[in-house]
C-alpha cells in the first residue's frame, strides 16, 4: 500500500506546522497535531492541520484529544469536506511514542498517515518532510506488531497560494534603495502582477526556443521527456491568428480595468458611508 500511496501537502500546512513549533513551551522538544484533508484512490492531500497540546514522558504520553476533537470539529463546521487523514510532529525521526499516538489516529480515520517535519534545520538549510504509513506486521495467532513505511511526498499549490507564496519569496532579500525595513514586501496591483508574468513567460519562452535550437543544431542530446512535453503544450494552444488573439487579449484586459475600477468606487462609497455615519452619530 505504501508504494502506491502519494501524499500531497499544501504550503499552508507547512507554515502552521512551522507555527506551532515557534510557539511551543519552552520544556517541549517537539509538536504534534492532526492533519485534516481528502484521501481518494492512492491519493491523500492535506490542505490544514492543527496543534494538539501534549506532553512526552519516557513511559508515556498525555494528549489533551478532547481539545483535538472539540478542534475538528469547529473546522469541520467551516469546511465539510476536510476530514482527518492523520497526524504530524516536528522532528525527523520516528520515535517510541510515534505508535501509540497513532493508534488514536487509527480510530478516528482508516489508514493515517504520519508526516513529520523537520524544523531544527540541523546541518541542511531545507526542512525534510517525510510521510509514513503503518503497516500491520505478525503472524495469525500470535504477537502482532506494527511499521512505519514511508511513503511519496509531494507539494502541491492552488493558484491563489502560489501567488502567497511568490510573494513570499520576495521577502529573502531587501529592495536596494528602498527605506522599507529589509525583507518586507506589499501585494502588487493587478496590472502589475500581469506584467510580471507577462515578463517571466516571454524569458521561460527563450529558454524554451534556445533549447530547441540546440537540439537541432546537434549542441545538446535531446529530450524525450521535454519533447512530449513540449508537443502537449503546442497542441494546448487554440488555433487562432494574431488579430483574433490581440481582440482576445484587449477585451480580457478591458474586462479587469472594469473591475478594478468598479472595486475602487465600492471601496470609496463604503469610506464615504462609513464617514457620513460616524458624523450623523456625534
Amino acid at each position: 500500500m505504501a508504494l502506491n500511496l502519494t501524499v500531497k501537502v499544501h504550503p499552508v500546512v507547512l507554515f502552521q506546522i512551522v507555527d506551532a513549533y515557534e510557539r511551543r513551551n519552552a520544556d517541549s522538544h517537539r509538536v504534534i497535531g492532526t492533519l485534516l484533508g481528502t484521501a481518494e484512490k492512492g491519493v491523500v492531500e492535506v490542505t490544514n492541520c492543527f496543534c494538539v497540546p501534549h506532553k512526552e514522558y519516557d513511559d508515556q504520553v498525555e494528549a489533551e484529544l478532547n481539545y483535538a476533537m472539540d478542534l475538528y470539529d469547529l473546522n469541520h463546521r467551516v469546511n465539510t469536506q476536510e476530514n482527518i487523514v492523520g497526524w504530524w510532529a516536528t522532528g525527523k525521526e520516528v520515535t517510541n511514542h510515534s505508535s501509540v499516538i497513532h493508534e488514536y489516529y487509527a480510530r478516528e480515520c482508516n489508514n493515517p498517515i504520519h508526516l513529520t517535519l523537520d524544523t531544527t534545520l540541523a546541518n541542511t538549510p531545507r526542512m525534510g518532510i517525510r510521510a509514513y504509513v503503518c503497516v500491520q506486521l505478525g503472524v495469525p495467532n500470535g504477537k502482532q506488531g506494527c511499521m512505519f513505511t514511508p511513503a511519496k511526498v509531494q507539494v502541491t499549490s492552488y493558484e491563489p497560494e502560489i501567488v502567497g507564496l511568490q510573494l513570499c519569496s520576495k521577502t529573502q532579500r531587501p529592495v536596494s534603495g528602498s527605506l522599507k525595513p529589509a525583507g518586507t514586501v506589499e501585494p502588487m496591483m493587478d496590472l502589475a502582477q500581469i506584467a510580471e508574468a507577462s515578463s517571466k513567460l516571454s524569458s521561460m519562452l527563450e529558454q524554451v526556443l534556445a533549447y530547441v535550437d540546440d537540439v537541432l543544431a546537434g549542441k545538446q542530446l535531446p529530450d524525450n521527456q521535454v519533447g512530449r512535453a513540449l508537443l502537449d503544450m503546442v497542441h494546448s494552444v487554440p488555433k487562432m491568428s494574431s488579430d483574433q488573439f490581440d481582440e482576445m487579449f484587449n477585451s480580457n484586459v478591458k474586462d479587469l480595468l472594469m473591475v478594478v475600477a468598479l472595486s475602487q468606487l465600492i471601496k470609496t462609497q463604503l469610506q464615504l458611508n462609513e464617514k457620513l455615519t460616524l458624523l450623523t452619530s456625534l
